[in-house]
């Protein structure tokens, strides 16, 4: 077999292991988009259920110190609730970006293996 025909089939190895990374790539980006989208849901309507308490708690407050105690519970509990959800959020990026590049990561190695075993 001569030189150009190794070469055009190491071309063509490394074409398709790039091909097989990037579709595997896109996979996992999929799921860690759907993961983040129901995450998101969730905390979505956790919140709507606590603010719909609040308000309820609200209507049947019988005093202005009680509306004021009230508010400040669901202020400081809201916000507890969102810098939680930003963080979590956060980490599942940081996931999706490390899920996402694995597949890369790998036949970028094994793209260079081959390169040193041919060169030694």
């Amino acid at each position: 077999m001569s030189d150009v025909q190794k070469y055009g089939e190491e071309f063509q190895r490394a074409g398709k292991n790039g091909f097989d990374a990037a579709v595997s790539s896109f996979g996992e980006v999929n799921k860690g988009f759907q993961a983040i989208a129901d995450e998101f849901a969730a905390y979505s309507k956790k919140s709507f259920e606590d603010g719909t308490r609040a308000f309820e708690k609200l209507l049947s407050a019988k005093s202005f110190e009680q509306v004021l105690e009230i508010q400040s519970q669901y202020a400081r509990m809201a916000y507890e609730a969102h810098v939680a959800e930003l963080t979590k959020l956060g980490e599942m990026y940081a996931g999706l970006t490390r899920n996402a590049y694995k597949p890369v990561e790998q036949a970028a190695a094994k793209a260079g293996s081959n390169n040193r075993l041919r060169s030694a």
